[in-house]
């Protein structure tokens, strides 16, 4: 399993345009993928679960990967979150 923490530089956040893009990119991937904020969690390949944990600028988040190509999931989620919060 890899773990992910990264704080959200976004002033909007996770929000609909780059939330689809996170979840295009995670969907080629066979490992799950959760997304944690807080008390609460998600499955990060479904955009209303992600939007519906509400991330905001300032956030910190976790997220867990794991499965059989979670080396290449985790690279790719990273240059994602980079690209994009």
């Amino acid at each position: 399993m890899k773990e992910i923490e990264f704080t959200v530089n976004d002033p909007n956040g996770i929000h609909a345009r780059p939330a689809g893009i996170l979840v295009k990119a995670l969907k080629v991937f066979n490992s799950k993928v959760t997304i944690y904020k807080g008390d609460k969690n998600a499955d990060m390949k479904k955009l209303l679960a992600l939007m519906g944990l509400g991330v905001k600028q300032g956030d910190s988040i976790k997220i867990q990967i794991e499965g059989d190509d979670e080396e290449a999931c985790a690279a790719e989620l990273e240059k994602a979150l980079n690209d994009n919060f």
